[in-house]
């Protein structure tokens, strides 16, 4: 790990990055890398990428890494890697969910910072434990919940914040996709198969993997924490082990009500997460799949259109944008804002400085721990009839 201490030393060169996981037929993986170097603050230099040894091995050949720095396990890396005077910066844990504790406890005991995919873990005891050895050891922890990267939707917290809509008054959130709607985890299709295994991704389907999504974005842009829900989670795929549909009702501290509908069974849909948000003054509307537009609906009012970059875009909102209006910025691009975010965090850490104003909105390891409790009520809730549960 990188000596940080208070120096005005710049930090002429890039980070360095580990991963464990993402190797030959992972899907995440890839785009975390993606991201990683977008803005050319990051090298990968090290992973423990598959838990079969000669995938690892192949994988670390693909990205050309130094076999001296392909490691069998999380625990090795993590060993090895803090002994080095080159050692990584920080960790990416991009494993199926079950593996994100131990790799995540191994690095931050070697104190390494840590970037977790969601949800940050299996069970709520788990996520507490790891939120305590990272903020017992002063260490950055970040959860990828990559849609609060995207530039229109830091621009609808900031709006909300502001108090553009007035007090909020309703949340409308859902994220629904198709890919699931057959029994394609038996086809050999690795995501899905460890998608809808209990041991791998936990005690939730749909409302673990995309659910969270929601709820996060939710809380995000809302600036306010839900306090309860009432859910009823759903199995339309016979034979399916976990859910693949769950419809809510919420309860935000600040008094507003929402909705949240995530299904992975929705014909048609590709990957439509869309929330609305409702206040005293006026609404707003954002969807993933046009994320270069925000709809804002003052009171009695024509609705108006904010593009990304354009007329209306906040300082929040125009510091996460790479190009100029009207060319297009999505899925990778809100990606590599958390990447961007954190290196930020890391680096004035080490030069001892404040990190940029902008960058201290990457969720946090306090939102996995948000975002597990939130699984394991819902599945809870719809257990008992579909009755509110506190978070």
């Amino acid at each position: 790990m990188a000596i940080e201490g208070s120096t005005t030393q710049k930090l002429n060169r890039r980070l360095r990055l580990g991963m464990v996981g993402g190797g030959r037929g992972a899907f995440i993986g890839a785009v975390h890398r993606i991201a990683a170097r977008l803005d050319d603050r990051w090298q990968l230099v090290a992973g423990a990428l598959s838990s079969d040894p000669e995938r690892g091995r192949l994988s670390g050949e693909d990205l050309l890494l130094d076999p001296a720095r392909l490691y069998a396990d999380a625990a090795e890396m993590a060993r090895r890697e803090k002994r080095r005077k080159d050692g990584i910066d920080a960790i990416a844990i991009v494993t199926p969910n079950h593996a994100h504790a131990p790799a995540a406890k191994a690095f931050l005991k070697a104190g390494i910072h840590v970037i977790c995919d969601k949800p940050l873990t299996t069970s709520l005891r788990e996520a507490e434990s790891l939120a305590k050895l990272a903020n017992d050891g002063g260490l950055i922890f970040a959860v990828t919940h990559n849609y609060t990267g995207y530039p229109l939707v830091r621009q609808a917290r900031a709006m909300v914040a502001e108090g553009v809509l007035g007090k909020l008054r309703v949340v409308q959130v859902e994220y629904a996709q198709d890919w699931l709607a057959t029994k394609l985890e038996e086809s050999g299709q690795k995501q899905a198969a460890w998608r809808t295994d209990p041991a791998r991704s936990g005690p939730a389907g749909s409302i673990g993997d995309i659910g969270s999504h929601a709820f996060n974005l939710a809380e995000f842009i809302a600036g306010d924490e839900i306090e309860a829900l009432a859910a009823e989670a759903h199995v339309f795929v016979e034979g399916r082990r976990l859910d693949d549909n769950a419809h809510m009702l919420l309860r935000f501290k600040g008094g507003a009500r929402g909705m949240l509908w995530c299904s992975q069974v929705a014909a048609g849909q590709e990957n439509g997460l869309r929330i609305r948000l409702y206040g005293e003054k006026g609404g707003l509307e954002w969807q993933q799949e046009n994320p270069n537009l925000l709809i804002h609906s003052p009171l009695g009012e024509p609705p108006r259109l904010i593009r990304r970059n354009g007329a209306g875009a906040y300082p929040v909102a125009n510091a996460a944008s790479r190009v100029p209006a009207g060319h297009p910025e999505g899925y990778l691009e809100g990606f590599a804002q958390l990447y961007a975010d954190i290196a930020e965090q890391i680096t004035a850490r080490i030069e001892g400085r404040e990190a940029a104003t902008f960058s201290t909105l990457v969720p946090t390891v306090a939102d996995g721990v948000r975002g597990v409790r939130f699984i394991e009520a819902a599945v809870r809730s719809s257990a008992k009839g579909a009755r509110w549960l506190e978070l």
